[in-house]
């Protein structure tokens, strides 16, 4: 037997709600963690605090860049403002790069000469188990939703890695405790910018895409211009591009040839309209531009 039903309490709520209560929690274990990294000496808290900042940064961008978007167009900007999220996604991807790097040089050079590194390895252990505790409370609050959306997925996953960075760095900790080891804190820094290093990465590659204007991934043009020529009264297609303004938002233009007959008998309204509807329910291409022209016409500059 599985019950499918929505969990009660507070792990019922709303999407929203769950998320903007995880957001709280990791920005409050984050500033935690960053005082406790100061006061302990501790890079290994540090790192781990830029491991949930990713996450956090990703969740406010978020937020913002839809608050922005929501801004209708205008004459300036005829495609509204859906392109903040990507800058502010450029701005998080070239932050984590950069801070990952430094926890990296400083990780190295602290494996090197230990003889200067003082870490307190109590006040560390604390901090650590305080943030493995509300990493474990933010994914209870997530476990149901995450099972109905993606979103909450996605940031279910995300605080399952600020979990796993404070396994290491309580497992650093540990060690210092127990042993004096204090190169065991550079280690669990270590670890984790390299936990962060393939996210930013990844965050800039997809940045790169949009505003270089690729063709979304998983999109495939072939397929739309098949879809188009099998159209009836549709004779050739040219000039086909995709790109998009930003996640999730695709744009497509192309010019269309229609046989004669179709134009002559008014029948290119319809043709339109079906274009459109295939683009909308099968590639979920909301906004579609298509150039009709018909079979006589030469296009000088045809490409693609």
């Amino acid at each position: 037997m599985h019950d499918h039903a929505p969990a009660a309490g507070i792990r019922g709520a709303g999407n929203r709600r769950l998320l903007a209560i995880s957001l709280a929690i990791t920005a409050t274990v984050m500033v935690v963690q960053v005082v406790g990294a100061i006061v302990s000496g501790s890079l290994a808290l540090l790192a781990d605090a830029v491991h949930m900042f990713t996450d956090a940064a990703a969740l406010v961008i978020a937020l913002v860049a839809a608050s922005v978007a929501s801004r209708p167009a205008n004459d300036r900007r005829t495609f509204g403002y859906q392109r903040a999220e990507v800058f502010g996604a450029l701005a998080n991807g070239v932050i984590l790069l950069a801070l990952s790097v430094w926890i990296a040089v400083e990780g190295v050079q602290r494996l090197l000469d230990p003889s200067q590194v003082e870490v307190a390895g109590g006040l560390m252990l604390v901090v650590a188990t305080v943030g493995l505790v509300a990493n474990g409370a933010a994914m209870w609050l997530l476990s149901s939703a995450q099972r109905r959306s993606m979103n909450v997925r996605g940031a279910y996953l995300e605080v399952l890695g600020d979990l796993l960075g404070s396994v290491a760095v309580i497992v650093a900790a540990i060690v210092i405790v127990a042993s004096g080891w204090v190169q065991a804190d550079a280690v669990a820094s270590l670890l984790i910018a390299a936990m962060i290093v393939p996210r930013a990465i990844g965050l800039l590659r997809e940045v790169a895409s949009v505003l270089s204007e690729s063709v979304p991934r998983g999109t495939q043009v072939r397929d739309i211009r098949d879809h188009i020529l099998q159209t009836p009264g549709v004779v050739d297609v040219h000039d086909v591009h995709v790109w998009q303004l930003t996640r999730g938002a695709p744009v497509f233009s192309a010019h269309v040839v229609v046989d004669d007959a179709a134009m002559r008998e008014g029948r290119a309204g319809g043709i339109l309209s079906q274009l459109q509807s295939c683009l909308s329910q099968h590639f979920d291409v909301e906004h579609s531009t298509f150039q009709l022209e018909p079979a006589g016409h030469v296009e000088h500059d045809a490409h693609a």
